[in-house]
């Protein structure tokens, strides 16, 4: 039986208008027995969050002014969608209960004043639990047989918050609820976002993992597609903001896509591609505001611009950590010492560089690491500094990685060349270069302030706005 997981980000059911067209094009779908994630109506999980805070720090009218405010949101959602009122009094029924629910986690966080790691995922996951009914039934409502499920049921992760792995047997198991529904012609409409432990505990796969649990459960039920609906038309050459003739992509290879996810691009979650590809499945990235342009159709091939690169993206907001010292020539380990640290001090390395002289090691992490590491490294290397084997260990903030990327790289003379002049023309001092192992990318750290310029000089340099076409 053929079979699609389909889901929509927060903007796509941001207010009744983005929730009557997701459900349209749901409706014109229904021959391919969709399987539906839908994330929480956007801003609700920030404003959730920020509630939470504010009972913690006992500013209680903040608190309940929030609450209000994402309670009305839900309320006029229902009295504008169902226009029968026995449908919208038993529709705010079931939210009501929802909502008794969200005062007792509320009340155990403002008395002790503190909220735990398990109390944010569970106060984090109402924002989904909040849309999907609304959503299930309004698809009842336009003749469709639908049903919320509580994504809680379907996947299993182990307890440990900060290392969230998902059980994969046992979610596989759980999902084949999902191939039954659809079987008998009904359309599970899941909450994204949210998953518990064996023990029943709600976790979250993390902020900006929402098209996860898509991924996972199309993994799962080895669907034919994976569909992520969302405000933007696809994968793009840059970012539109910055490069105003920047083009959508027809096509981008998984590898591609991990790359393009790892240093910036915003359409789709890392994680996102990697149950994808154990199954070889096809993710189409789609606009929700603009269904029928035909999106990004994401898979295990993808055609090779002629000049290699497909798209430039940038992470901005990050620090670079170097660590100097002509007594480092020849000494083993110090690349190794250099990780282990950032490891035990749970520093994600962003990107790394060691010159050929063995002098100088680079590294890039996220700025508000930046301090941190300086700290630990220095004590990781105190004794090498006391005899001035290492020089010094510092920092530079307000940088930026801009990467190229793109299948064709791989093997091809040439791009650093061009890239380099490119820069060179604009006038462009570069702090650092590095090619990752698949040669699929090739990653250039400029300072802060350059970074639009360089990803227009390259993507102009690069005649990228011919990539779409």
């Amino acid at each position: 039986m053929a079979m699609i997981v389909v889901k929509f980000g927060g903007t796509s059911v941001g207010a009744v208008p983005q929730i009557d067209r997701a459900a349209r094009v749901v409706e014109s779908m229904r021959e391919s027995h969709p399987v539906v994630v839908v994330s929480a109506m956007a801003g609700v999980t920030d404003g959730l969050l920020q509630a939470g805070e504010a009972a913690v720090a006992g500013q209680v009218r903040q608190r309940d002014d929030k609450l209000w405010e994402i309670r009305s949101k839900h309320d006029q959602a229902i009295n504008e969608l169902f226009k029968d009122r026995s449908t919208a009094v038993a529709m705010q029924d079931t939210e009501r209960q929802i909502w008794e629910e969200i005062q007792k986690v509320f009340t155990g966080v403002s008395l002790p004043r503190e909220m735990s790691t398990r109390s944010r995922d569970l106060i984090s996951s109402f924002g989904e639990r909040l849309i999907v009914p609304i959503f299930a039934r309004y698809l009842n409502a336009l003749g469709m047989q639908a049903e919320a499920v509580d994504a809680r049921e379907l996947i299993v992760t182990n307890e440990d918050s900060e290392f969230l792995l998902v059980d994969f047997d046992e979610t596989k198991k759980r999902c084949q609820k999902l191939t039954k529904m659809s079987k008998s012609g009904v359309v599970p409409v899941v909450t994204g976002f949210i998953c518990s432990t064996p023990a029943g505990i709600t976790t979250t796969l993390g902020r900006g993992g929402s098209d996860y649990p898509a991924s996972i459960i199309g993994s799962c039920l080895k669907a034919d597609e994976i569909q992520i609906w969302t405000d933007v038309n696809g994968v793009m050459t840059a970012d539109p903001r910055i490069v105003p003739d920047a083009r959508v992509l027809d096509r981008v290879s998984y590898k591609e896509a991990a790359e393009m996810s790892y240093f910036g691009a915003k359409v789709l979650h890392p994680q996102t591609i990697m149950p994808a590809v154990d199954e070889n499945i096809p993710i189409r990235i789609k606009n929700t505001f603009a269904p029928d342009m035909p999106g990004t159709l994401i898979s295990a091939e993808s055609p090779v611009h002629p000049y290699s690169v497909k798209t430039v993206t940038s992470i901005t907001g990050v620090t670079l950590v170097s660590v100097e010292g002509r007594g480092m020539i020849g000494v083993a380990g110090v690349a190794g010492r250099v990780f282990t640290t950032t490891a035990r001090n749970r520093i994600s390395v962003l990107m790394f560089s060691q010159g050929s002289s063995e002098q100088h090691i680079s590294l890039v992490v996220n700025r508000q690491d930046g301090e941190n590491t300086v700290k630990a490294l220095r004590r990781e290397f105190e004794t090498e500094i006391e005899r001035r084997r290492i020089d010094r260990i510092s920092s530079i903030s307000d940088i930026a990685i801009i990467a190229l990327v793109g299948e064709g790289i791989k093997g091809v003379p040439g791009v650093a060349a061009r890239a380099f002049g490119v820069l060179g023309k604009a006038n462009i001092n570069i702090l650092m270069i590095a090619q990752g192992s698949s040669e699929l990318n090739l990653s250039i750290v400029v300072r802060q302030k350059d970074a639009p310029r360089v990803v227009q000089s390259i993507h102009d340099g690069f005649e990228l706005n011919g990539v779409g076409r």
